[in-house]
């Protein structure tokens, strides 16, 4: 008996996180889910991983070479092909390395690491793409629903307006054209509901694709904090971008400058003969560029070509960041004043004059038609103030999300 109570408790209470109502889905929860399950994201972290593996390598010596083989072998007359009668017949094995200067090396290392850090910078800007996008979906879906609460409100009013007209159809104070005018009303916010409804629900897949899971409830968002112009261009990701291809593309020129100098190679070999003395030979190769202002001059000045393309691009990367941040900015500014002039000069004297239409209604003094024209009034001003905070939010989160919150250190 005691066995079974327990169980039964014990079953409650593992369903008792079931039973509790969903919390509303955060902004910033939206924001770790998007990170955690986006594929770009993936992609760019195999990018990185894939540079620093190559970076690990890319200071090493190349690979040692073995040589095996047999020299002198008769091939015609009674010893051909014998490698024990002819006494300059010899088999051979050795090594060979090809050497690479300390310089050199480290020239190949630093131009590994510089493609690192530009995956990394890749990394970060997906990353921080994914949040943007993913805020400016959540602000969508918030919207829309804070929208289709306004216009629900208003179905509901032209509900109850229709009624009190057919109430006062049948007694001596109403009329027909009066209940008309309120189903045409009813049927106007319907309809308007609908598309609110149809909007919501786009906004819904679209932040479904970012999080993974349907949003049902969002929590009003909180306002991010912004940057300021500098440090929003100098952690923009396309002006970090560019400048790690400054180091990239400057790390390749110094390789290609070192590969002027070829690299030597050395070769050590052991021959054996049969009946004779065995042999040791030593060997170095060294390479010849005899048309050094052709080939190896004409790398280098590609590679410091590509240099100043880097740096122009930089130059035009931090130019554009600037105008996005002044546009953005100036943006941001002005639907702010317009939110609040128009709360305080559009929203507030709408409220009024539905509160002074209502009172005039219930004594008598006004008709059921001017309640409705009040009331639809305040619903479009309080519809309009929520496309202008909507826009209003999805410029600061413009602001607050492009640029890398860590400026791109590695």
């Amino acid at each position: 008996m005691f066995i079974t109570h327990f169980r039964a408790v014990s079953l409650a209470v593992a369903m008792l996180p079931a039973l509790a109502p969903a919390a509303p889905l955060t902004l910033e929860q939206a924001l770790e889910l998007a990170v955690q399950r986006s594929e770009a994201a993936r992609s760019s972290r195999a990018g990185v991983h894939g540079a620093t593996e190559a970076a690990r390598a890319a200071g090493q010596l190349p690979d040692p070479m073995l040589r095996a083989g047999i020299d002198n072998l008769p091939v015609t007359g009674a010893d051909r092909f014998s490698t024990t009668r002819e006494s300059m017949t010899m088999k051979r094995i050795g090594i060979a390395q090809e050497w690479v200067s300390s310089d050199k090396r480290a020239a190949l290392q630093a131009a590994a690491d510089a493609m690192v850090g530009r995956e990394s910078i890749s990394l970060q800007a997906t990353a921080a793409e994914v949040r943007m996008q993913t805020a400016l979906a959540y602000l969508e879906a918030y919207f829309a629903g804070e929208t289709l609460r306004v216009i629900t409100l208003s179905e509901h009013h032209a509900h109850e307006e229709l009624e009190a007209a057919k109430a006062r159809l049948s007694s001596t104070t109403g009329n027909s054209q009066e209940v008309l005018a309120m189903t045409s009303a009813l049927g106007v916010a319907q309809d308007e509901s609908a598309e609110v409804r149809q909007q919501q629900s786009a906004a819904r897949v679209a932040l479904e694709r970012w999080v993974g899971l349907p949003a049902e409830d969002l929590a009003a968002p909180a306002t991010p904090p912004t940057a300021s112009e500098a440090l929003f261009v100098a952690h923009h990701p396309v002006v970090l971008a560019a400048q790690r291809d400054i180091d990239v593309a400057r790390r390749d020129a110094v390789v290609a400058t070192a590969n002027r100098d070829p690299n030597w190679s050395w070769e050590v070999s052991y021959g054996q003969r049969t009946g004779y003395s065995d042999m040791v030979t030593f060997g170095v190769s060294i390479p010849l560029p005899v048309s050094r202002a052709e080939r190896q001059d004409r790398e280098a000045a590609a590679k410091l070509a590509f240099v100043e393309k880097a740096e122009a691009n930089l130059a035009e990367a931090t130019r554009s960041a600037t105008a996005e941040y002044r546009s953005l900015a100036s943006d941001a500014s002005r639907l702010a004043e317009r939110v609040q002039r128009y709360q305080s000069s559009i929203v507030v004297p709408a409220q009024q004059r539905t509160v002074a239409a209502l009172a005039g209604y219930r004594s008598n003094q006004v008709s059921l038609t001017t309640l409705f024209d009040a009331r639809h009034a305040e619903v479009e001003a309080q519809r309009k103030l929520l496309v202008l905070r909507r826009e209003l939010a999805k410029a600061q989160a413009q602001l607050a999300f492009k640029p890398l919150s860590n400026g791109g250190a590695r």
